[in-house]
C-alpha cells in the first residue's frame, strides 16, 4: 500500500496504512431510472473484490443527507462512475476534524466559465501559469473533485447544511460547488491516487502513477464503461481503454455478486462481534425515514 502526499501553499496530508479500520462504511448516490445503476453495481463488486471491511449502501436521496447517518463515524463517498481497485479502508483512520478528497483540475473546457480556466491557471500546477495576484488579489481557495470524499457525519453538520442550502444561489457545479464552499476551511487535499479523474491521464500525465492509483473516476466525456464507444475526444488512449476494460473485468466477475452470508460475517467480523442474521439496511431505513421521501433502489441482483 502506498503512500503519498499532496501539498499547495502549505497544505498537505499524508495517508499511511493503518493497524486498524474505524467504525466506518461506504456510500453511493443513484437517483432515477438511468444506466447509472450498471455503476453502482460495478463499484458495489469492486468493494467487494478488495475486500472493504463496512457494508455500503445504494440511496436514491439528496447527496446531503449522508450527514445524517450518525452511526457511523467515518464514511467514505464515492459516485457511481467510480471503481476502486485497491483496499482503501485506512481512509477511516484519517484524522478527525477535517474534511478529506482529491483536488480537481480547470484545464477541461467543462471549467470554460471559470477565471482558471480563462487564465490558464490550474491548481494541479501552479507554478506552471501562476495566478496572477497583482490583477486579482489572492489565489481561489483549493476546490476539490466532490466525486470521492471523507466525512464524519454529524447531525448538526447535516442540519446546517440543508439550511444554508435554502439560502445558497445554484452554481454551475451544484452540490460540488456547494460542499466546497462549505467545507473550505477544513478541506485536506489527499492524493490523486484516491480519485484519479481521467483528464489528468492527458492534462497532467507526470503527476499519474496507475500502478499507484486505487480509484478511478470515470467522469469524462465518454469515459462511462457501461457507455464506452472509444469515439469521443481521448477515449482512443491506451491508458483509457485498460482502465475500461478493467472495470469490464470486475462487473462480468460473477463471484462477486452480492451474497448477503459473507456481508453480514464481513460486517461481524469487522466489528468484532458473533456473527448473526441482520438486515444491513435497517441502520439507514431508520435514518432516512425522518425524511418522508426517501426510498431504497431495488438494484439488480448483482449489487
Amino acid at each position: 500500500m502506498a503512500s503519498g502526499v499532496v501539498s499547495h501553499i502549505g497544505e498537505s496530508v499524508a495517508v499511511s496504512k493503518p493497524t486498524a479500520v474505524s467504525r466506518g462504511a461506504y456510500v453511493t448516490f443513484l437517483a432515477g431510472d438511468g444506466d447509472y445503476v450498471k455503476g453502482v453495481v460495478g463499484l458495489a463488486k469492486g468493494l467487494r473484490k478488495i475486500k472493504f471491511a463496512m457494508a455500503y449502501y445504494v440511496i436514491n436521496y439528496s447527496k446531503l443527507r449522508i450527514w445524517d447517518f450518525v452511526e457511523y463515524q467515518k464514511m467514505v463517498y464515492l459516485d457511481a462512475d467510480i471503481q476502486v481497485f485497491d483496499n482503501i479502508d485506512h481512509l477511516f483512520d484519517l484524522p478527525g476534524g477535517q474534511f478529506y478528497a482529491v483536488m480537481d483540475c480547470f484545464c477541461e473546457k467543462t471549467w470554460s466559465f471559470s477565471k482558471q480556466y480563462e487564465i490558464g491557471y490550474c491548481q494541479q500546477c501552479p507554478d506552471r501559469r501562476p495566478w496572477p495576484s497583482t490583477k486579482f488579489g489572492e489565489p481561489p481557495a483549493l476546490y476539490f473533485n466532490a466525486g470521492f470524499f471523507v466525512f464524519e457525519p454529524n447531525a448538526a453538520t447535516c442540519e446546517s447544511l440543508l439550511s444554508t442550502l435554502q439560502i445558497t444561489p445554484p452554481t454551475s457545479f451544484a452540490e460540488q460547488d456547494f460542499l466546497n464552499m462549505y467545507f473550505k476551511h477544513i478541506y485536506k487535499p489527499i492524493p490523486l491516487d484516491y480519485n484519479l479523474v481521467m483528464a489528468m491521464l492527458w492534462r497532467h500525465p507526470e503527476k499519474v502513477d496507475l500502478e499507484k492509483v486505487k480509484v478511478v473516476h470515470y467522469c469524462a466525456a465518454g469515459s462511462k464503461p457501461w457507455r464506452f464507444t472509444g469515439e469521443e475526444e481521448n477515449m482512443d488512449r491506451s491508458d483509457i481503454k485498460m482502465l475500461v476494460k478493467k472495470w469490464w473485468e470486475i462487473y462480468e466477475d460473477d463471484s462477486l455478486d452480492f451474497n448477503r452470508t459473507k456481508m453480514t460475517m464481513a460486517v461481524a467480523s469487522a466489528e468484532g462481534s458473533t456473527p448473526v442474521a441482520v438486515d444491513v439496511k435497517k441502520p439507514y431505513m431508520a435514518a432516512l425515514s425522518k425524511a418522508g421521501t426517501a426510498r431504497f433502489v431495488k438494484a439488480p441482483s448483482a449489487a
